[in-house]
């Protein structure tokens, strides 16, 4: 059911409240038209995703104008979930572009109307050399829709404007309907947040998605003694290593415990440093694998209100990781 278009604001009721009345009802407007867009999904939205699964290599979207840059935001949300794509402009495809689209990739081709003159290049082109091609229209019958493999039609919806023609519902429509793909494919494809993290290393979100591995110390930075080490050579290390403990290796290089500069003050005696360091550690050490993601570590950190994690591969000790670097990598 189409969503009620929204009224040319009266110029003699302009002001702040008048200003917030549009905007609340541009957003109710697109809202409306998102829940629409949610119970039409069917059949053909599930063809649509097995269609860009099955590419082989990429999923090529395309568009003219605002549902251009809709399908380059898709494309790039795409790829960064786990399935390679890249955009192509349909006016650059007719002067040489077409060579990026490959007979092992898969387009997904974007026009509001159904008519876009400058797809018609890429139709050709995919309808000649078999490349798989979904359609995301807002009309049907239409040339897009018609060429297409899979056709994704949006419900009939209002553009947001006063003048009921800016593309606004129907290109906000394109963009959720474009992370839905998106979103289906990552979880189809078990695309993890470690493998987000192999594609997002820059920025805040970057660093949230820094691994372990990534900021531990290790090699000679790496605080370790063996069963039987007297204390004072035990402190020797710490004092050197400069993260506040030493973990205690068994017979086999397997961490046996830890002794930290806490358990140095409650166990505060004369014999202190002639004692050996079992008779202080903690036996059960809390670790982390090097894949981990750091803000992982540091939410074992602060549930365990302690400062190091030691970091084990195959039962050893490869690393320890400190509060303070990930703070410093601005993982938090």
């Amino acid at each position: 059911m189409p969503v009620t278009a929204i009224a040319t604001a009266d110029s003699s009721a302009a002001g702040p409240e008048a200003d917030l009345a549009v905007a609340r009802e541009v957003l109710a407007t697109e809202a409306q038209a998102l829940q629409s867009l949610a119970g039409s999904l069917g059949t053909d939205f599930v063809a649509a995703c097995d269609l860009l699964q099955a590419a082989r290599s990429r999923v090529v979207v395309t568009g003219m104008g605002k549902s251009g840059h809709v399908a380059a935001k898709i494309a790039a949300t795409l790829a960064s979930t786990g399935t390679p794509a890249q955009f192509v402009h349909p006016a650059e495809a007719a002067h040489g572009d077409l060579g990026m689209i490959t007979p092992a990739d898969a387009v997904l081709a974007l026009s509001n109307s159904g008519e876009t003159p400058e797809l018609q290049s890429i139709l050709i082109h995919a309808r000649r050399f078999g490349i798989p091609l979904a359609a995301m229209v807002g009309r049907a019958p239409s040339t897009l829709a018609d060429a297409a493999d899979v056709a994704l039609v949006l419900p009939p919806v209002t553009e947001a404007c006063p003048l009921g023609l800016a593309p606004t519902t129907s290109t906000t429509a394109m963009l959720a309907l474009g992370d839905a793909l998106a979103v289906v494919l990552l979880g189809r494809r078990g695309f993890s947040r470690t493998a987000f993290a192999d594609l997002h290393p820059g920025g805040k979100l970057g660093a949230r998605l820094v691994r372990v591995r990534q900021l531990m110390h290790e090699g000679p930075a790496l605080p370790l003694v063996p069963l039987g080490t007297r204390m004072g050579d035990a402190l020797l290390v710490m004092t050197k290593k400069r993260l506040g403990c030493v973990g205690v290796l068994d017979d086999q290089g397997a961490l046996a415990g830890i002794v930290t500069d806490g358990d140095l003050r409650r166990h505060m005696a004369p014999d202190l440093l002639g004692r050996p360091v079992e008779a202080l550690m903690t036996g059960r050490v809390r670790t982390i694998v090097p894949e981990a993601l750091a803000v992982d570590a540091v939410r074992e950190m602060n549930a365990a209100a302690i400062t190091v994690l030691f970091v084990v591969a195959e039962g050893r000790p490869v690393g320890a990781i400190h509060l303070h670097d990930c703070l410093k990598a601005g993982v938090a």
